[in-house]
């Protein structure tokens, strides 16, 4: 029997039947809305209204009243789009029932991916215990083009954020840590997924118009030794920024190379600072830390009734020098006009980590790690009208909404939460695939 619009009966009540737990556990972002689109479900104009709902919970619902108004293919669609986004137990869910004994079958002969913690495990100590937990997320790495900037958005904001206009914008280092040497660091286990992050990131940068290198598997010293040359390079004086992305085992304020030896993230902020790296002084300098920042899982809190409520303290602080100190010495005044004007040894930098302190980082075995997913959607859709610290806060948001499914185990419903620092002292517009004639 036919449902509204064509839709059989039978999967219009089972869509009715799961939709509390369907809009509680689904999770639909862009690559799922891609797969319904592809398959001629959803119009554009009905995805781009699905996927400006601010919570997951109304995305869901607002694509399940959709559904049953799609025709007779949709819920296959919707099926196949659940498994190809590795939400394999709500693809079962929704076939469970002797009619579609077959169909299920089909469903759950694929394996979910395992995601790992990126957990930290002090040098010459055994873990107690290896993570299992299961991702609930669709979180297959987008791929869709990177949106450009047009010339009236960057007309509107390029007088008031920082200069980029080069081409290329700049040069970018990805350092990622897979494979670990058993000898030298047997604690530390092999990053299933970490090769996924690598390549996202190359592909993502080298679209937004940067010149990547990729180093796989160094040393502490490797990485000190690849870090330096990176630094030196004579083409950072043309350029408008830089990029490094770190993605490793760590520890707060650190990160492991494959020998088990820690490199200071210090160290390497040092490296780009404006007395050590004088080619890029007043430049944007951008750093991505996909690593543990500590061994404590993030096992989350219930939410509160009430509307959300945040406190952001202020903090005066006085300047350097005393008010009115010198004011009319003329001398004193003519003296500071022949000077050079000074930098603050550290400026113009932005890091976001995947963690914060004293937490581990989470990565999908096939998918690769949360926040370098969410970085990488969120630059391909948003850097087109929107500054990088903003990105990075839209980021937060999505790895806040974000859970592990594993259940029967401790990690089930597990937690991370992203964080950025920042020393920028303007805003920072990539204005991807947009070069302005001169």
């Amino acid at each position: 029997m036919l449902g509204e619009c064509g839709m059989l009966e039978r999967d219009r009540r089972g869509l009715r039947k799961c939709s509390v737990t369907l809009c509680k556990e689904m999770v639909v972002d862009e690559l799922f809305i891609q797969s319904l689109q592809t398959d001629d479900i959803l119009t554009d104009s009905m995805a781009e209204s699905i996927l400006v709902e601010p919570t997951s919970h109304k995305r869901s619902w607002r694509l399940l009243s959709l559904l049953p108004k799609r025709g007779p293919r949709a819920f296959s669609s919707f099926c196949s789009a659940l498994r190809d986004t590795e939400q394999h137990h709500l693809c079962a869910l929704l076939t469970e029932s002797p009619e579609r004994d077959g169909e299920r079958q089909r469903y759950m002969d694929s394996p979910l991916p395992l995601p790992f913690q990126e957990r930290m495990v002090p040098a010459k100590r055994a873990r107690t215990q290896e993570s299992m937990e299961m991702c609930l997320d669709a979180d297959s790495p987008i791929t869709s083009s990177v949106l450009p900037c047009t010339p009236d958005f960057y007309l509107k904001h390029c007088q008031q954020s920082y200069s980029m206009v080069s081409s290329p914008r700049g040069l970018a280092l990805v350092i990622s840590n897979v494979s670990f040497d058993p000898c030298a660091a047997p604690d530390l286990d092999s990053r299933k997924g970490g090769e996924v992050d690598e390549e996202v990131l190359r592909k993502v940068f080298t679209e937004l118009d940067y010149i990547v290198t990729v180093r796989r598997d160094l040393t502490a010293p490797g990485m000190r030794e690849c870090i330096e040359q990176f630094g030196r390079r004579q083409q950072h004086q043309t350029v408008s920024s830089c990029v490094v992305c770190l993605l490793s085992h760590g520890v707060e304020g650190a990160i492991y190379g494959t020998d088990g030896q820690l490199l200071e993230l210090d160290w390497v902020f040092e490296a780009f600072d404006n007395a050590h790296c004088p080619l890029l002084q007043n430049k944007p300098k951008m750093f991505f830390i996909q690593a543990c920042r500590g061994e404590e899982m993030d096992c989350g809190v219930e939410q509160s009734d009430g509307p959300e409520r945040t406190q952001s303290p202020g903090c005066e602080q006085r300047d350097a020098g005393r008010e009115g100190e010198g004011d009319g010495d003329t001398r004193q005044t003519e003296e500071r006009g022949r000077l050079r004007v000074k930098l603050p040894q550290r400026s113009d930098m932005i890091c976001g980590f995947a963690s914060l302190k004293g937490t581990a980082a989470m990565r999908n075995t096939k998918r690769g790690s949360w926040f370098i997913q969410e970085v990488n959607s969120a630059l391909r859709f948003r850097a087109r009208d929107t500054h990088l610290s903003d990105i990075l806060v839209q980021v937060n948001g999505r790895i806040k909404d974000r859970e592990g499914y594993a259940p029967g185990t401790p990690h089930h419903r597990c937690k991370e939460m992203s964080e950025f620092t920042s020393s920028l002292c303007k805003d920072l517009y990539l204005f991807p695939k947009y070069h302005p004639q001169y």
